[in-house]
């Protein structure tokens, strides 16, 4: 259960359950959501489908009726993992077709793609000194109740391997683990990803909006394949240039692996004044029920987010708000 304290913001558009890497169900999100006064919540899984239903007293709910039944708004989303050569380049869909055969695509892709370099991800690891059984120790692994599961290797998340990273002290925090692997050329095993155009397109033609997740996740300096180098913001002007919708100037910066000296409120200054006359603002704190996990200082639901106002303008057109 999540501990009740009062969120800095009611309407929190980005956020994760055991659907990829979170560790909360779809309905335990909405329950905590609900329990401390949020008015909107969204469920942004990476590379997934969002789920339909809950169940409730073994019977199966549509899960945006059960959220107004509980009285808040809910989002449904998928960020995308964009860009093989540039790291952390999430596009958030939000309501798609979720049925499209082109979105349903490229969720196929995306779970074939992490599954193998993964695998290859942790004999890298081991190879260099830090031994991590992707069988025995990624594949294999305990719930919050202490019931030993086995995943599907499509079902793997690259936190699980930071996750182990930092519970076998090769890295202080799984944040330490994921900027220590991202920084080394001789670690960082790339996967295949959609480039983040060709995401922004596939949103809009299954009739969602396109949001860059974090931006200041990005480095300040990236090389893009065959685009040679550019700093953060002319690389975020592409993603403009081919449609993109909205960017996140609310954000948890300061509990993520952000590698920078900036505040999350000089962050949104900055997103804010660059950004605010050409793109929807959203936000959000990037939830996963870290506490769960015993993770110090995590992430809470509304710890980021957005206002009434901003809200209506990014879903007033997709989605009825209660």
């Amino acid at each position: 259960m999540l501990i009740k304290y009062k969120p800095n913001y009611l309407y929190d558009v980005h956020s994760h359950t055991i659907r990829s890497d979170g560790m909360d169900t779809p309905k335990e999100l909405i329950d905590n959501a609900v329990r401390i006064g949020m008015k909107a919540a969204a469920i942004t899984d990476h590379d997934v489908n969002p789920p339909k239903y809950v169940e409730v007293d073994n019977k199966k709910i549509n899960i945006r009726d059960y959220a107004h039944q509980k009285g808040i708004n809910l989002v449904l989303g998928d960020e995308f993992s964009t860009d093989t050569y540039v790291d952390d380049v999430h596009i958030v869909g939000y309501e798609l077709d979720w049925e499209h055969p082109s979105f349903k695509a490229e969720v196929k892709r995306a779970r074939n793609s992490k599954s193998e370099a993964y695998r290859k991800l942790c004999e890298v690891l081991s190879e260099h000194g830090m031994p991590i059984d992707y069988k025995n120790e990624i594949l294999k692994y305990e719930n919050e109740n202490g019931t030993k599961q086995t995943r599907n290797p499509d079902d793997v998340e690259r936190k699980y391997i930071f996750e182990k990273m930092a519970e076998k002290d090769y890295a202080e925090t799984w944040e330490d683990a994921k900027i220590l692997v991202r920084d080394n050329p001789e670690l960082n095993v790339r996967r295949p990803k959609i480039d983040p155009l060709d995401a922004i397109d596939l949103i809009h033609e299954c009739g969602g909006i396109a949001v860059l997740a974090h931006p200041y996740l990005i480095d300040k300096e990236v090389e893009p394949e065959g685009l040679g180098k550019m700093n953060r913001f002319e690389y975020i002007e592409r993603l403009i240039s081919q449609g993109l919708d909205g960017i996140e100037a609310r954000y948890t910066y300061d509990k993520t692996s952000y590698k920078g000296d900036k505040t999350p409120e000089k962050i949104e200054k900055e997103v804010r004044d660059r950004y605010g006359d050409r793109l929807k603002i959203s936000g959000g704190s990037d939830y996963h029920a870290g506490h769960k996990k015993g993770i110090k200082n995590p992430r809470r639901l509304g710890d980021a987010g957005i206002n009434t106002k901003e809200f209506e303008i990014l879903f007033a057109d997709l989605i009825e708000i209660i």
